[in-house]
């Protein structure tokens, strides 16, 4: 329970906490959607944006007048309309000058507002403001009572609920905005493409969401780029009202002389700071993640040219595009949440076609309440007409009414049935006013007001006037921002491209020569160049170790390590421990019990295949790509039966197309290579029977070249047998004694 205190001091109640505490934190909540953070769907403005265009006008900041201090702006709307901070009123007063953050900026700022590098702008008293043509086209009847006035905060002041927004400015020029329990982000879109959609849903306003993006194409943002998304992920993302665009940012190869090139980026995405992308660049290049690019400059003036260099000129510059894109913010996903306050003042999820029939349900609003106001007008001084009609046509009985009665007025309205503004009116007139007062005059503007008036009585009933007087004066908005003017041509080009490829190994890594060596204890580096493997300083281990497994590699090859119990494991070559030294344990950078031994380690060929088989004699062919392991735990791919372990793991020779095996018992059996299966994980078939023993080694080789084994000494002599028919049988024979002079170690060459 908590104590709750009501508006007066002596009423105390008790209420429980949580109750009144989400009483008043939904009253917060509601405050802030609906009064802060969410757009209108008519003018697409916030309170905060709203109070600061209103008090500029106010001031008088047209666009033909001169500038004034942002502090003297800023001063106003926090006195007199939004009570809040003075530096959060600047800020968004900044935003509405930035021609970087605004498709269509609504302040014409002099002085620092920022740049898109992501520096601050000056303080508010170094920069001065006026507003432009489309923050004047938004306001445009705001003195002819288009839309309703309400009481400021503190009752002193009159502010509009919302602008007439002629322009439409909610898709124009996007929003963002985090309320409680709800967001908006819209992006920027063409204005001239908005109002040719519009103008069509003047017509058509059951048009569906086809016909509205046969005008409008996509996104188009004030940096420009390139947005690469589908024409179907487009449309979807605009008929739901949620969404993301993938946007990239444009860039072009230029040549050098000699053949050498360069990348120069002329536009950068929506949103993305170019000082904070020039940083992750050249964070690649200083940490060498992507090997292919040499560095990156900032070469920008007035326009944006970020230069890219590649580490060579055989670079492929696609793929030095795609790494970047995937590794910097050179691409974006530009989010679409079209969530707005609707007429209603509710907030909700829009289509981008209900959003365009939204506002163009308010601009029939406000043609009607212009309308309306522009009659009331034109009665009034149809009225007054009327008495100067009158005051000049007995003007002599006038003058001697008013020098000669004590309440001339009166008098007047009873003579000659003058309503008293009639009279007032009259008796206001300025003796100067007298020699002007024609009855020519008077009856020409009397017959110009009722022409007018006419005119616009037929305009109120009818309702294809009234489409056609909107579409025309949307049609003198659109040639204002048409695509031939200077601001309204579109600057994001809207074009499908394919996702970023996967950046290749060799992208990631640069590629340099290695010697692995691992030892029969377990500990593996990895020396820089092809060395010597028969040197003694290429060969040295530590006291009582020595060489297991040895071989020439490059940084960009992924290693296969295979374990006794069948298990295979994948380590990156480049992550490997330098030759300075004995190297490191090769466990710590797999999971594999220190009691199992390690059968084969050797680099992972992509096209290749390799025969694996178990002391037992089982075994079948696998492809290297569907051994390699993504984590430490590595992958299971032979598994041998109880008592067995793998013995062997030998690649599958170019062009072999027979098996030869051996066992323990010195008995030699070949057989084709087509009668082992080729599988991703298992137990294999026989490749040889033992009465006693297990498998000692198997091979594969191409029969017609016959089988080649080492004949010992340092002559590193080698010795063929060239015909093998008395060996070749089915598979899972026991097989014969070997030929002459075929090692003791029953082990095949390699």
């Amino acid at each position: 329970m908590g104590t709750v205190l009501q508006d007066t001091p002596d009423a105390i109640i008790d209420a429980p906490f949580d109750s009144a505490l989400s009483e008043r934190y939904l009253v917060y909540a509601l405050s802030t959607i609906t009064a802060r953070s969410l757009p209108d769907v008519r003018d697409g403005l916030k309170p905060v944006h709203r109070r600061l265009l209103w008090a500029m006008r106010l001031l008088r900041l047209d666009p033909a007048a001169g500038y004034k201090k942002c502090a003297r702006v800023v001063g106003d709307v926090i006195g007199k309309y939004h009570p809040h901070g003075d530096q959060s009123v600047y800020d968004a007063m900044v935003r509405l000058a930035q021609d970087f953050a605004l498709r269509y900026p609504l302040v014409d700022g002099q002085g620092n507002f920022g740049n898109i590098d992501g520096d601050n702008p000056a303080a508010y008293r170094y920069t001065e403001a006026r507003l432009t043509q489309v923050a004047i086209d938004l306001m445009d009847g705001l003195d002819e009572d288009a839309v309703a006035y309400r009481p400021t905060y503190n009752g002193e002041e009159q502010e509009p609920e919302l602008f007439p927004g002629m322009f439409p400015n909610l898709l124009a020029n996007g929003a963002a905005g985090i309320a409680v329990g709800m967001a908006t982000s819209i992006p920027p879109h063409n204005a001239a493409e908005l109002l040719d959609a519009a103008i069509m849903l003047v017509d058509s306003p059951d048009a569906d969401d086809a016909a509205v993006l046969e005008h409008v194409r996509g996104p188009d943002f004030p940096t420009g780029g390139l947005c690469v998304d589908a024409p179907a992920i487009i449309a979807e993302a605009y008929r739901t009202g949620r969404g993301a665009f993938r946007v990239r940012a444009r860039w072009e190869i230029e040549r050098e002389k000699g053949g050498g090139w360069q990348i120069v980026v002329s536009e950068i995405p929506y949103g993305v700071q170019k000082g904070k992308l020039i940083e992750q660049v050249a964070a690649l290049v200083n940490e060498r993640k992507l090997p292919i690019l040499a560095d990156v400059r900032d070469e920008s003036a007035e326009d944006v040219r970020v230069v890219i260099e590649p580490r060579s000129r055989t670079v492929d510059p696609q793929v030095l595009m795609d790494g970047l894109f995937r590794l910097t913010d050179l691409e974006v996903r530009v989010p679409l949440n079209l969530n707005v306050l609707d007429k209603d003042r509710t907030p909700r999820v829009m289509s981008l076609r209900g959003a365009l029939v939204a506002w163009v349900e308010h601009q029939f609003v406000v043609l009607r309440r212009r309308s309306e106001h522009r009659l009331a007008k034109i009665a009034d001084r149809i009225e007054l007409l009327d008495g100067y009609l009158v005051a000049y046509l007995n003007l002599d009985r006038v003058i001697e009414i008013i020098r000669t009665e004590d309440e001339p007025k009166a008098v007047m309205m009873a003579e000659f049935g003058l309503t008293d503004r009639q009279a007032e009116a009259i008796l206001n007139m300025r003796l100067r006013s007298l020699r002007r007062l024609e009855e020519f005059e008077i009856r020409s503007e009397r017959d110009k007001l009722d022409k007018e008036q006419a005119g616009l009585q037929a305009l109120l009933a009818s309702p294809a006037k009234m489409r056609n007087r909107l579409k025309r004066d949307l049609g003198k908005v659109r040639d204002r921002y048409g695509p031939e003017t200077k601001l309204g041509a579109r600057r994001t080009t809207v074009e499908e491209a394919a996702p970023t490829r996967d950046i290749p190994l060799e992208a990631m890594i640069e590629r340099e020569p290695i010697t692995v060596i691992l030892s029969q204890r377990g500990w593996v580096r990895a020396m820089r160049g092809h060395a010597d493997l028969s040197s003694p300083e290429t060969m040295k281990f530590k006291e009582g170790d020595g060489p297991a497994f040895a071989f020439h590699a490059q940084t960009t090859d992924k290693l296969l390590l295979a374990a006794e119990n069948g298990r295979f494991f994948t380590l990156a070559a480049d992550k490997l421990p330098g030759g300075r030294g004995f190297g490191e344990p090769v466990r710590a950078n797999i999971d594999l019990d220190g009691s199992v031994g390690v059968v084969g380690f050797l680099p992972a060929r992509g096209p290749d295949k390799l025969l694996v088989a178990a002391s037992d004699g089982r075994g079948f062919v696998t492809p290297v790509a569907e051994v390699i392991a993504e984590t430490r735990k590595g992958k299971q791919v032979i598994t041998p039966r109880p008592g067995a372990k793998l013995r062997v793991v030998r690649p599958v020779a170019t062009g072999a197309d027979y098996v030869a095996a051996i066992g323990d018992n010195r008995r030699m059996l070949v057989f084709p290579l087509s009668e082992l299966p080729e599988l991703a994980r298992g137990t294999g078939v026989q490749l040889q029977r033992y009465n006693d023993g297990g498998l000692s080694d198997a091979t594969t080789f191409a029969f017609a070249e016959g089988l080649s084994w080492p004949m010992g000494g340092e002559g590193r002599r080698t010795r063929t047998e060239a015909d093998l028919n008395p060996w070749r049988t089915a598979r899972g024979a026991a097989g014969r004694m070997p030929p002459n002079g075929f090692p003791r170690d029953n082990k095949f060459a390699g």
